[in-house]
């Protein structure tokens, strides 16, 4: 299993040891996707936290009207998938699928729970990790309901570069909060090909 990727993000945050180097390493699994499959089901738990080591993913809740909404999306180097795993009761209402051949690195819950009594500096780097998340989502709820679609697709473009060509229209558009249709009319705007 190569953790080259992992490792080289952990250490942006914190110093390892070589001891806490070989419990992560031992600790995770790698799990190949393919294009479209399902990684995590909506209603079913959430056992693991991913760190996407190739490939991509997109995270996404699914209403009542079988519409999807896409939270997020994920790129080689980016960790993946929603923090219900670390609740008292992981049952998720997301689900994760991958958007084409890649490989995730699962830390399991209780994994996870170890490393950060076994070595608190994990506690810094997930702490850091998820108020970063935090902000990201509070900003892009101010920006879909404040920022023009166009501007929002540019922002999209700037925040995700080079992986536009591996999204369906359909969930960039949902990521946009406008209909695939509307995303079109936006390309065209901007005299863009689609991806």
């Amino acid at each position: 299993m190569d953790t080259q990727l992992l490792l080289a993000h952990i250490r942006q945050f914190i110093e390892l040891t070589e001891e806490e180097v070989e419990f992560l390493e031992g600790v995770l699994i790698a799990r190949p996707f393919k294009p479209g499959e399902l990684i995590v089901r909506s209603g079913e738990p959430a056992r693991h936290l991913g760190f996407v080591n190739a490939g991509h993913t997109v995270t996404y809740y699914t209403d009542p009207q079988g519409d999807d909404h896409v939270i997020r999306f994920a790129a080689p180097g980016w960790w993946t998938g929603d923090t219900h795993s670390l609740g008292l009761t992981p049952v998720t209402p997301f689900t994760t699928k991958g958007l084409g051949d890649g490989e995730l690195l699962l830390l399991p819950r209780l994994a996870h729970q170890h490393l950060l009594e076994r070595y608190l500096k994990f506690e810094r780097y997930f702490r850091q990790l998820f108020q970063t998340a935090l902000v990201r989502q509070q900003l892009r709820f101010v920006e879909n309901h404040s920022v023009p679609a166009v501007q929002r697709y540019l922002n999209f473009q700037a925040a995700f570069p080079g992986m536009e060509p591996y999204l369906p229209q359909k969930y960039v558009a949902s990521y946009l909060g406008i209909t695939p249709e509307f995303l079109s009319k936006v390309r065209r705007g901007l005299a863009l090909p689609p991806p």
